[in-house]
C-alpha cells in the first residue's frame, strides 16, 4: 500500500521540506516537495496526492488555506497541519475544519510515520470498501446486499476483509437472505476470481448421490456409473467450491470432507489413487451446527474447520431500514428486466410492504416486486397489486404507528407519525419521506416546526 500512496510536503524552509520527505522515502512513500504554499496550491491541484502535511505558518499562503483548497478538491487526502506551540490553538480549530491531525514542532520521525501509516491504512480500507461495492453493483445488481443498515454494513466489511485471504468461511442465516450471493462476492474479490465458483447444495442431492457429486467417480464404481465423473471440488481446482446447506451433509461425507480439508486430497468413489486439489471452500447453512453437534448428526471437528471465519447475515425483520431501499431497487431492476415503465410506488402499498415480516426474507421481496410489476398496468405500483397473501398478513399486524390514538389534534397526529416513520427506517429522513408520501423539502419543513431534530 506504501508503494502507491503519494504524499506531498509543504514548507517554506526548503530544508525542513526536504528532511521530512526523505523520512518517509526512506520507509517507502513517494514524496513531493513544495517549498511555498503557492506551489504546494499547484500540486494538489494535478489530483494526484494522497496525504499532504503542510507547515501552518508561511509567508505566501498558510496551512488552513492549504487545507481548504485540499478539502475542496481532493475531499478524500488527508491533511497532517505542522505547528509550534504558540498555534495550537489554531491547529485544533483546523481539524475541526477536516485536517487529520497536527504535530508539534521539531517533529518526532517516528511519531510522524506512525501518524502517516494510520492514514495510509484508513485510506485502503476506505478504497477497498469503495472498490467491494462498485463491484457489488457491477456483478450483482440490486440483489439486495448492499444497504444502510448497520448489520449489513458489519458484514460487508468482514467480506472485505477475508476476500484476499484463503480462510474458510461458513455463512449463516435464515433462508432467502442472500448466504450464496456473499459468498459469489467473497469469491469475485479474492486472487481466485478468474477460476471457477462451483456450487454444491447438499439438500438437493440424495444422499448415495451427493458423495459421487463432491468428490466425482470412477466407471464401474456403482449401477450405473457408465463412465468416470469428475467431482466438484475437482471442478473447483484453483477456485472456490460453495457447500450450500452443509447441515444436511451425512456423517460419513462429512468424514470425507474433512480430509479433504485437512490434506488437501480427493479420492474418487471407486478409486484408490488420490490426487491434490487446490479449493477455498465457503459453507453455509439456515441450521443450527451447534445444536446438531449436540444431537449427533455433524461432526464438531468439521464443524471447528468450515468456521474459520464466520458471517451470520440478519434477516430481513432485523435490517428493516434497508426495506424501502431493496423495494426502489428492485422496482428499478424488474421494470427494465420486463420493459415496464413503472417508476413508482404508492405510500400505501410501500407501508404495506413495510409492514409484512417478510419471512422469506430478501427473496421473497424480491419475488413479491416482481410480481406487483409484471402485473401493474400503471406508471405506479399501488395496493392493488401487492399479493393477496401479504395483504392478507399486513392487515393482521400491529400498524406501524402505534402510538395514534382517538383525541389527538392533527398537529399531534402529524408529529406522531413523523416520529414513527423516522425511527422506522433508522432516522433516515429521506426514505421516512417516501414512507409518508411526502417530499424531502416537506418533511424538513415539518421537522422544524415540531422541532424534530
Amino acid at each position: 500500500m506504501a508503494n502507491h500512496t503519494v504524499i506531498l510536503v509543504i514548507d517554506d524552509k526548503e530544508e525542513h521540506a526536504k528532511a521530512t520527505a526523505e523520512a518517509l522515502q526512506k520507509v517507502g512513500y513517494k514524496c513531493l516537495v513544495a517549498t511555498s504554499g503557492k506551489e504546494g496550491l499547484k500540486i494538489i491541484e494535478t489530483g494526484e496526492v494522497d496525504i499532504i502535511i503542510t507547515d501552518l505558518v508561511m509567508h505566501d499562503i498558510d496551512g488552513l488555506q492549504i487545507l481548504k483548497t485540499t478539502k475542496e478538491r481532493l475531499p478524500e487526502a488527508e491533511v497532517i497541519l505542522i505547528t509550534g506551540y504558540g498555534t495550537v490553538e489554531t491547529a485544533v480549530d483546523a481539524m475541526q475544519r477536516g485536517a487529520s491531525t497536527y504535530l508539534l514542532k521539531p517533529i518526532n520521525i517516528n511519531h510522524l510515520r506512525a501518524e502517516v501509516n494510520k492514514l495510509v491504512e484508513k485510506q485502503g480500507l476506505v478504497r477497498s470498501n469503495k472498490e467491494l461495492h462498485r463491484q457489488l453493483d457491477e456483478k450483482f445488481g440490486l440483489s439486495g446486499i448492499i444497504g444502510n443498515s448497520t448489520k449489513m454494513q458489519k458484514v460487508l466489511n468482514i467480506v472485505n476483509q477475508i476476500s484476499g485471504t484463503t480462510a474458510t468461511v461458513l455463512i449463516t442465516g435464515e433462508s432467502g437472505t442472500g448466504k450464496e450471493l456473499i459468498a459469489k462476492t467473497i469469491h469475485n474479490n479474492s486472487p481466485r476470481k478468474n477460476n471457477p465458483f462451483v456450487v454444491l447444495n447438499s439438500a438437493a442431492i440424495p444422499e448415495n448421490l451427493l458423495e459421487s457429486e463432491l468428490f466425482g467417480h470412477e466407471k464401474g464404481a456403482f449401477t450405473g456409473a457408465l463412465y468416470q465423473r469428475k467431482g466438484k471440488l475437482e471442478y473447483a481446482h484453483h477456485g472456490t467450491l460453495f457447500l450450500d446447506e452443509i447441515g444436511d451433509m451425512s456423517l460419513s461425507t462429512q468424514v470425507k470432507l474433512l480430509r479433504v480439508i485437512e490434506d488437501g486430497v480427493v479420492t474418487r468413489v471407486g478409486s484408490n489413487e488420490s490426487f491434490e486439489v487446490d479449493v477455498r471452500l465457503i459453507a453455509a447453512t439456515n441450521q443450527d451446527l451447534e445444536k446438531l453437534i449436540k444431537e449427533g448428526k455433524f461432526r464438531e471437528d468439521l464443524y471447528f474447520r468450515l468456521n474459520v471465519v464466520s458471517i451470520k447475515l440478519p434477516p430481513l425483520r432485523e435490517r428493516s431500514e434497508d426495506i424501502t431501499i431493496l423495494i426502489d431497487s428492485f422496482l428499478h431492476e424488474f421494470s427494465q428486466m420486463h420493459n415496464k415503465k413503472t417508476s413508482n410506488i404508492s405510500p400505501e402499498a410501500r407501508k404495506i410492504l413495510y409492514k409484512y415480516p417478510w419471512p422469506g426474507n430478501v427473496r421473497e421481496l424480491k419475488n413479491c416486486i416482481e410480481s406487483m410489476v409484471v402485473v401493474n398496468t400503471k406508471d405506479t405500483l399501488d395496493v392493488e397489486t401487492v399479493p393477496d397473501h401479504i395483504l392478507q398478513r399486513s392487515s393482521e399486524e400491529t400498524t406501524l404507528f402505534p402510538n395514534l390514538m382517538a383525541g389527538m389534534t392533527i398537529e399531534e397526529a402529524e408529529r406522531e407519525l413523523i416520529k414513527n416513520a423516522l425511527t422506522a427506517v433508522g432516522g433516515n429522513r429521506e426514505e421516512a419521506a417516501k414512507m409518508l408520501g411526502i417530499g424531502e423539502r416537506t418533511l424538513y419543513r415539518k421537522l422544524d416546526r415540531y422541532g424534530l431534530k
